[in-house]
């Protein structure tokens, strides 16, 4: 995803809200490199938080490197990696929490995979998703599997594979990225199954992993106009179509932007919410349907 309207382009320098004890946090994000994900990465840089992202392209990952401030290129992390293969989602986890620990040097990757002291991270936002297939008829098992891997799969192995360096580190806040559809019913139903098991697997690591001081939240954003994407594209070739879906379903008269959802998966990651866990919070502007096609 990408910056939208009302979200300071890409290019733009993210100010720094000042969260108490972001600054040093080591935070890893997945799909770090457009819209909702950029977002979250760049203001956690701003609050000086040292964060590793990952996403399937490398151009991806150079583009936001290259946009960034010299000190704030040292506090990233990055690797080109799809997170549905197996196994590389736990490599990067490694990888990232072992750089976090010897900061100010270049990785050698072989090196960090196989290092053996448990480093520890602060926090983690699951925020790859997407869905696959099409209307209910036309989805097979295979859409069905993707679609749950991509979303619930991926955000269970991240926080399985980061939870020793987690509680390494005494503790930590993870945010778990689901959607307005994930509990407002509307097709497609394969990603607001997923999306609803997100909130219910946030609740219940919530409570299980309470003990070893790790928060767990889940945050929905409501529909969010992405360059390319379904709201952009009605908005651009169908115009009256787009400005009824705001006019009926969307309150405010403007969708909620990406830079307004990562304030709020921010505020979850800093010390200001040590007491919120298990919550599942919307950051829709009050929307109703997810889509012209919900209820």
């Amino acid at each position: 995803m990408v910056n939208v309207d009302g979200s300071p382009s890409s290019r733009e320098r993210y100010v720094p809200a000042g969260w108490p004890g972001m600054r040093g946090k080591r935070v890893v994000v997945t799909g770090g490199t457009r819209g909702l994900g950029e977002g979250v990465v760049r203001l956690l840089l701003a609050e000086g938080a040292r964060v590793a992202t990952c996403a399937r392209r490398e151009a991806g990952l150079t583009a936001l490197g290259d946009s960034l401030t010299g000190e704030e290129r040292d506090r990233l992390f990055t690797e080109a990696l799809d997170v549905t293969e197996p196994g590389r989602l736990e490599e990067f986890v490694t990888a990232a929490a072992k750089r976090f620990a010897a900061p100010g040097r270049t990785p050698d990757l072989q090196a960090l995979h196989a290092a053996s002291p448990v480093a520890g991270l602060d926090g983690l936002v699951a925020c790859v998703g997407g869905s696959r297939g099409g209307t209910f008829e036309q989805t097979d098992g295979a859409d069905w599997a993707a679609t749950w891997e991509l979303n619930v799969g991926h955000a269970a192995r991240l926080v399985r594979a980061a939870l020793p360096r987690l509680r390494a580190a005494g503790g930590g806040s993870v945010v778990l990225i689901g959607s307005v559809s994930g509990w407002k019913p509307g097709p497609p139903a394969p990603y607001g199954v997923a999306k609803s098991a997100l909130i219910q697997l946030a609740a219940s690591l919530a409570r299980e992993l309470g003990p070893d001081q790790i928060r767990v939240n889940t945050v929905s954003p409501g529909s969010m106009l992405i360059p390319g994407r379904r709201w952009d594209r009605m908005r651009r070739e169908d115009p009256r179509a787009y400005e009824a879906f705001v006019g009926a379903e969307l309150p405010t008269g403007a969708p909620v932007t990406p830079h307004e959802v990562a304030r709020t998966v921010v505020f979850l990651l800093s010390d200001w919410a040590t007491g919120v866990s298990g919550a599942h919070l919307p950051v829709d502007r009050a929307q109703n349907a997810p889509s012209p096609d919900g209820y």
